[in-house]
């Protein structure tokens, strides 16, 4: 039996973060990456795909850093 995998629905998944990060709100998740026993998430602004970095998936978990989904900034 294989092991259940972390963040199974990771890729494509979009983002609102609570602080403006790289200038931008809302982010999309492009690619994971798997080292050890750590899952890691490219996630690249909507609005401007030269905006790209590598987070911690774990760090998604936390609701003061980002919220599941694009929300209206009137929401945050």
């Amino acid at each position: 039996m294989s092991k259940k995998q972390k963040f199974p629905h990771l890729v494509g998944s979009k983002w609102t973060a609570q602080q403006k990060t790289w200038g931008w709100r809302h982010f999309e998740v492009v690619n994971r990456k798997n080292q050890g026993k750590w899952v890691f998430a490219e996630m690249v602004a909507s609005c401007d795909p030269d905006v790209r970095f590598w987070i911690n998936a774990q760090q998604l978990k936390d609701q003061n850093l980002w919220q599941p989904g694009w929300k209206p900034l009137k929401e945050l």
